[in-house]
This record gives C-alpha cells, sequence and structure tokens, in this order.
C-alpha cells in the first residue's frame, strides 16, 4: 500500500493532492509540527536520513523529495494523466514549470525566509538580492498565467501540483503579497475550485486557512 506521509503545512500537502488527483488507493499517515521549533516531530525525520517532508512509503520503498515522488507515482500509477509527452506542443513548458517550482521559487521563498529570520539591516545587498530574485520568479509566474489557464498550458497537469505550495502554504512561512499579481490570484482561484484540491487539504491540514489570494 502506497503510504504518504504528510507533515503539517509542508510541501508534503503536494504529494496528497496528486493521489487525490488521480484517485488512488492510498494510506495518508499525518505528523504534526512541534508547536515550539515548528519543525517535524521525531517520529518524522526517523522516516527517511535526510529528515524533511514529503517521504512516501510503499512496500519496502521510501522515498523522499517530492519531485522525485511525484515522478514515481505518475510513472507507477499515473497512466499517463496530468504530465504532457514529448510530442505535444506544451512539453518543454511542462518541464520547465514542473521543475522550476522548487528548482528556483520554493529555493528563493526558502532563501529568504532564512535571511529574513536573521533580522538584517533593510539595505543590506544580500537580502536586496534575494527580494529581487524572489520578486522575479512572481513576475514570472504572473506573466505565464496571463497567456495561459495553468502553467504547462491549458491543461492542468503536475507542474501545477509542484508549484502551488510555493504560491499558498509557503506563505505561511513567508509572507508574500500577491496583490501585485492578479493573474496569480485568478489562477489560485481555479485551483481552489478543484474537488481534489479541496479534499487534500482538507485531510492533510483540516482548519487550515488556505491563502489563495
Amino acid at each position: 500500500m502506497l503510504t504518504v506521509h504528510h507533515l503539517g503545512k509542508s510541501q508534503s500537502e503536494r504529494i496528497v493532492w496528486l493521489c487525490e488527483e488521480l484517485g488512488i488507493p492510498y494510506e495518508l499517515k499525518c505528523y504534526a509540527r512541534d508547536p515550539v521549533t515548528m519543525l517535524a516531530p521525531a517520529e518524522y525525520k526517523a522516516l527517511h536520513p535526510i529528515g524533511a517532508a514529503p517521504v512516501i512509503t510503499d512496500g519496502d520503498l521510501v522515498l523522499a523529495e517530492s519531485g522525485a515522488i511525484v515522478d514515481y507515482i505518475m510513472a507507477r500509477y499515473g497512466n499517463g494523466r496530468l504530465v504532457l509527452g514529448p510530442d505535444d506542443p506544451d512539453f518543454a513548458q511542462f518541464l520547465y514549470w514542473f521543475h522550476f517550482a522548487n528548482g528556483t521559487l520554493q529555493a528563493g521563498m526558502g532563501r529568504l525566509m532564512i535571511l529574513n529570520r536573521l533580522k538584517l539591516a533593510e539595505d543590506n545587498p544580500m537580502l536586496r538580492s534575494i527580494r529581487a530574485r524572489v520578486d522575479r520568479a512572481f513576475d514570472l509566474v504572473e506573466a505565464r498565467l496571463r497567456d495561459a489557464d495553468y502553467l504547462a498550458g491549458g491543461t492542468f497537469t503536475t507542474a501545477d501540483i509542484m508549484t502551488v505550495f510555493s504560491l499558498t502554504t509557503m506563505r505561511y512561512f513567508q509572507p508574500y503579497d500577491l496583490s501585485r499579481c492578479p493573474n496569480v490570484v485568478k489562477y489560485l482561484g481555479r485551483i481552489g475550485a478543484r474537488l481534489a484540491y479541496r479534499r487534500a487539504m482538507e485531510k492533510g491540514d483540516p482548519g487550515m486557512a488556505l491563502l489563495l489570494s
């Protein structure tokens, strides 16, 4: 049985959402963050040597890294859904946005979160550089969603599943004002209307306000 080990308010929400979109059988095990440190509890860290979310188990397999997990689930259980093949005209866009999620957007927000916790001066060159980089990343998403309903084009794909966490739940850790990104807000409205997304978020983080605007 595929088991999704979900840490509250974490990137593992992507995996719960993916399973709900595919409608595949899976077991969901939820773990709460330490109320003081906001880090994963010891039992979660013990699942995998990296000690971070997400983690799945599938029989004897233990796998971490959300991108790898999404690829694994799609290869084993996806039956060609939610991905674009090399013959699709939007294939390159699909690949780009799938990897943009963790390669650029989430990485930049994570760095900014750490720098903000250091309470640096507003004119600190490193802080200003990372803020500008995050703004450019959001600007790129905004421009893409001006021209397309979803990141790969007209079709909802795993590129969207990979990216939405950074646009929503990550803002609990690193706030970002989406008023400068009206196309992103409209896009998140489309995401929020997806029943699988709503089911996943209620199962994984019941009662958490969804930052869809």
